[in-house]
């Protein structure tokens, strides 16, 4: 299977149509049809790592404010714990734990009901271990590590997407304007992620902080730009990527979205 990364922005993105939910449409119906879907999602933050291990998958509104409109959506496709326990179990580096006290946030099924509207597909989510090591995140090159074990999913006909964004920060954003113009620093930082994505520089990718001085800007927190640290180590020597979506919406949240495979 080929494996997603999704640039997901806003959740009123679920109720829009735009350039961005076009090409969600048009990706679903270009990709083969998997087994089974796996979302690594900015918006599941835990104490190690975990996954969805349900047979049932509840829709997580997981946002303030926003149309009433968006609390009532719905996404109940059946959960995947077979296929969630095969992870739990293969992965050798760390301990990753079952959880049933999940369900799919917004990382997962805002996207999905573009791409899968149906949601006949089973899903389950994997989470972002967010702990704290002497005040310091874990590193990037622990989260592409566990990632590289996952591969053996792709085999077996998952689908793996990781959900975030690369350019995310919500302290500059302009919510009133999905249009709004993208600020010069947000486009800069951008656009050397994209070079790096094309040329295959996952060590770059991973030191993000010494890419460019925009990068403080541009990832002001990692939770939004680990996802796409877990879709590049499933990356293999000479396997192609191509963008499927490249934008801003907001001012300061990059929508690029790329396919490997």
């Amino acid at each position: 299977m080929p494996v997603l990364f999704i640039g997901h922005g806003s959740p009123m993105n679920v109720i829009l149509r735009n350039r961005f939910t076009d090409s969600l449409k048009r990706a679903g119906r270009e990709l083969p049809r998997p087994k089974a879907i796996m979302v690594v999602s900015a918006h599941w933050l835990t104490e190690g790592t975990h996954v969805t291990c349900t047979e049932k998958t509840p829709t997580i509104h997981d946002f303030y404010g926003f149309p009433e409109e968006l609390y009532e959506l719905d996404y109940p496709c059946p959960g995947s714990p077979q296929f969630a326990r095969h992870v739990a179990e293969s992965v050798k580096k760390i301990k990753v734990r079952c959880s049933d006290n999940w369900g799919l946030d917004h990382a997962s099924w805002s996207i999905l009901k573009h791409i899968y509207p149906d949601a006949d597909i089973p899903v389950f989510e994997m989470s972002l271990d967010y702990s704290f090591n002497e005040w310091h995140p874990k590193p990037m090159r622990y989260h592409y590590g566990l990632a590289a074990e996952l591969a053996g999913l792709r085999t077996r006909g998952v689908l793996i997407i990781g959900s975030g964004n690369i350019v995310h920060n919500l302290g500059l954003i302009d919510f009133r304007n999905i249009d709004a113009e993208p600020f010069a620093w947000a486009v800069r930082f951008d656009e050397k992620v994209r070079d790096a994505l094309v040329s295959g520089d996952h060590e770059g990718l991973m030191n993000y902080q010494d890419m460019d001085a925009t990068a403080p800007l541009a990832v002001p927190t990692p939770d939004h730009y680990l996802p796409m640290i877990y879709a590049i180590a499933l990356q293999e020597k000479g396997e192609p990527l191509t963008f499927i979506h490249e934008g801003f919406q907001h001012g300061s949240v990059s929508m690029r979205c790329f396919r490997i495979g």
